[in-house]
């Protein structure tokens, strides 16, 4: 499948999903969060895939923010549906993906780039990378879920600076914050993101998925993980990854999960 503003590749289980507008710094506009949701809609049902890595074009960013241009027009009522929309189709998606999503942030990460950053599992920046949400620099607040998913990263006071200072931290002051899992310079980037994705797809996908599911249940209303892990744990127990894992741990050999 073709995109405007995306590229797509699979390599040996690894997808790159590539934001393409350099012109723009890769700035997120509708065509583009409609691209990224048919995408990962796509990837989900890729029996190949195991790992995405979600990155943008060029050396400057990974996503520079929203394209403005779009909605400095829109009223009240249309404010909030391209948030509402913005949070089922595209983050809330992401973030609750069945598959590992890793962001490779290569260059400047902000406002609807760093959310997309966010939403992502985990992230690893470039050393250039400079990571914040300047929205009320704007006269409005972060909408694709950045007011919520700042805090649970880095805690409330430091979420609440960043917000109201509009400001940028750069890849060593989020690692620091642990916004960001792991800074490399720009050209070993990739290489190491896809050394982590390796290392994930040696173990069993099935498992990773059930990780992925109790994990976030902790941070949705209403919905106790503890409980979620227990569900998840039982279910291992009648999956053929658990028979496999088990008996090449017994046997001392490596695992060669089935994913079933």
């Amino acid at each position: 499948m073709s995109y405007n503003n995306l590229l797509v590749e699979n390599n040996d289980g690894i997808a790159l999903v590539t934001i393409n507008r350099p012109k723009k710094l890769n700035a997120l506009n509708r065509e583009t969060l409609g691209e990224i949701r048919q995408a990962f809609a796509k990837l989900e049902q890729d029996e190949e895939v195991k790992v995405i890595i979600i990155t943008g074009t060029g050396e400057k960013a990974f996503v520079a923010g929203a394209d403005i241009s779009e909605f400095a027009d829109y009223s009240v009522e249309e404010g909030k549906d391209l948030s509402a929309k913005g949070h089922k189709e595209v983050f809330d998606m992401i973030a609750n993906f069945k598959k590992p999503v890793i962001a490779a942030v290569n260059g400047f990460a902000l406002g609807g780039g760093l959310e997309l950053a966010m939403a992502a599992h985990f992230r690893i920046a470039s050393e250039n990378a400079k990571l914040g949400l300047p929205e009320t620099s704007l006269g409005v607040i972060p909408g694709y879920g950045g007011t919520q998913r700042l805090p649970q990263l880095v805690g409330k006071g430091r979420a609440m600076e960043m917000i109201m200072t509009a400001g940028m931290i750069d890849a060593n002051q989020a690692l620091q914050y642990g916004l960001v899992n792991h800074v490399t310079p720009l050209e070993e980037l990739m290489e190491f993101t896809e050394k982590i994705a390796g290392k994930i797809m040696k173990n069993s996908m099935v498992a990773i998925s059930q990780a992925i599911d109790a994990i976030n249940a902790n941070y949705e209303d209403g919905v106790n993980g503890f409980d979620k892990e227990i569900e998840g744990f039982g279910k291992s127990f009648g999956t053929e990854d658990f028979k496999e894992g088990t008996s090449a741990f017994l046997n001392k050999e490596k695992p060669n999960f089935p994913n079933k």
